[in-house]
């Protein structure tokens, strides 16, 4: 079988782990996927969004399975939190969604946001690590290392995995 990722992200290809362990006989195959949102979303609704549509490009593109995860940035009344969500699809048309954790972003990073940079390239600065995304990511600066990026989307993945073998069985 045949399983799709919408990312060529280290972090990302990392955490769609659990759908290679679960489905023996399958292989992980990165696609180069669209999100079709903002390159910076800036709502959970965007950033699910995003999610789904890397889901069913890697459909699109030849996957059994697609696989779609997408970080963004989500206003609440006491500030900006990092979002983050993940979606699975199928040939069949099947798309489950899930979201993961969330965290208050310090206004020095919220400031560039709203600047117009994106986050990744922020933490990049502000860590001096311009490959910061493709490792702990934000998640890990602003939890001491305690939670990577790629835990995080991990995190995600396993709810997927579930929701799908749920649907399969019922």
């Amino acid at each position: 079988m045949k399983i799709g990722i919408g990312s060529s992200n280290p972090a990302k290809i990392k955490a769609a782990q659990p759908f290679i362990a679960y489905f023996k006989d399958s292989e992980l195959v990165s696609y180069s996927s669209d999100s079709l949102v903002s390159a910076q979303p800036f709502s959970d609704e965007e950033t699910k969004i995003g999610a789904i549509n890397r889901a069913k490009d890697c459909v699109k593109q030849g996957a059994e399975i697609g696989i779609g995860f997408e970080g963004g940035v989500m206003e609440m009344e006491d500030g900006m939190y990092l979002c983050n969500w993940g979606a699975v699809a199928d040939h069949d048309g099947n798309v489950y969604s899930a979201a993961g954790a969330r965290i208050l972003l310090p206004s020095l990073i919220v400031t560039g946001l709203k600047q117009g940079k994106e986050l990744g390239t922020l933490m990049g600065e502000f860590t001096k690590d311009p490959e910061i995304r493709k490792k702990d990511g934000a998640i890990g600066v602003f939890t001491s290392g305690m939670l990577s990026r790629s835990e995080m989307f991990l995190h995600i993945s396993t709810i997927l995995l579930g929701q799908y073998i749920y649907s399969l069985n019922k």
